[in-house]
């Protein structure tokens, strides 16, 4: 499995670009690792218990921190930090981006939610 060579914090533009050893580079928007917790209270406690996450737009990345040598908790400025992201879990989202965040808008359009478009 790949492991992070380094991560970079855009706060301006709540962008977090993550590099591994394998090559693979990958720019994830704060709202998309916020709304893809790992966390119970976003994943719930069994298959399809996920809970939708909605208003996130503007949500940012106070501090990140070290989990052992296998992953990192993520402090979102929503108070949120209970989600332990594993490179195997980071890497998965990368790899997975489009559909994951294609799955995301989906779900908020069918739970009746307009996301709030910032200014470019």
């Amino acid at each position: 499995m790949p492991t992070p060579t380094e991560f970079n914090l855009h706060r301006n533009s709540r962008v977090l670009e993550i590099s591994f050893d394998d090559g693979s580079h990958f720019t994830f928007p704060v709202e998309f690792l916020r709304v893809y917790s790992p966390s119970a209270e976003v994943q719930g406690h069994g298959p399809g218990q996920r809970v939708l996450q909605v208003g996130k737009e503007d949500v940012n990345i106070d501090r990140i921190e070290p989990v052992g040598n296998y992953a990192v908790c993520l402090y979102f400025d929503d108070e949120h930090n209970t989600g332990i992201y594993s490179w195997e879990y980071l890497y998965s989202l990368g790899k997975n981006q489009d559909g994951l965040w294609q799955d995301y808008l989906t779900e908020l359009e069918k739970a009746g939610h307009k996301r709030k478009v910032r200014p470019s």
